[in-house]
């Protein structure tokens, strides 16, 4: 259960929500999202508040919002193309051939376009990981969700999904809400930047101003306990954030 949690991310921006196990952090996803709803207060997705929204219109929010689950969650009886293409195939009126070309598009972000006909099962779990990604972002949804996207990879593939999301808050304009306990990866996250160079794209450590953008809550059983950027959180007193820093 949540209580008195009261924040806001502008778009292009970065909120990592911190917290152990049970603090919180994926039942705050959901409500976003609509999978539950608040006992109480409101949540605003576009300036559209959407806790009283008919399945229709909840539906139409939805599409504009990415939801990376945890450990991928990805269809193992599909191919990577019929898991990153799902929505736009069989949820969207896009022409087919359009579709087939996003999902190329896509693949090719997060640099696995060579693997569409492999299955899951073919796949390390960084590359499955990716392949989440990719299909989160298919329908070009301005707002990105990850559900612990790191959790159980090694901390070599767990750098290659943080770039990911570098790359998308970077070069496509997504806002994105990352959940984790995982701090390494949040704070590389909020301290990087993606910055194309002719054909590749490189990751560099992010000036001062771009790195205070990056804003972090941290929940002790369903309150928020602290909010502020990563300079501020490490500088922070409070004994629990200290453990959980340690």
């Amino acid at each position: 259960m949540l209580t008195g949690v009261d924040l806001s991310v502008g778009a292009r921006e970065t909120l990592a929500v911190l917290g152990k196990s049970g603090a919180g952090k994926s039942v705050l996803l959901k409500l976003i999202i609509g999978l539950q709803k608040p006992d109480s207060g409101t949540i605003q997705i576009h300036g559209q508040p959407t806790s009283d929204l008919a399945q229709d219109q909840m539906d139409a929010i939805r599409i504009t919002v990415g939801y990376l689950f945890q450990e991928g969650a990805l269809y193992d009886s599909l191919s990577v193309e019929e898991n990153v293409g799902y929505k736009l195939y069989e949820e969207s009126r896009m022409p087919e051939a359009e579709a087939d070309r996003r999902v190329q598009e896509v693949l090719g972000f997060v640099g696995l376009e060579e693997y569409m006909d492999r299955m899951p099962s073919e796949l390390s779990g960084g590359q499955r990981r990716r392949v989440a990604i990719a299909r989160a972002m298919a329908a070009k949804p301005g707002i990105l969700l990850y559900d612990e996207a790191t959790t159980g990879l090694d901390p070599i593939t767990a750098m290659t999904v943080d770039e990911e999301m570098i790359k998308l808050r970077d070069l496509e304009g997504v806002t994105s809400i990352i959940v984790t306990h995982q701090l390494r990866d949040a704070f590389f996250v909020a301290t990087h930047e993606a910055v194309r160079q002719n054909s590749h794209v490189e990751f560099t450590p992010a000036d001062a101003q771009k790195a205070d953008e990056a804003e972090f809550i941290m929940l002790k059983d369903g309150v928020v306990c602290f909010e502020g950027n990563a300079k501020e959180l490490r500088a922070a007193p409070d004994p629990y954030i200290r453990q959980f820093l340690s």
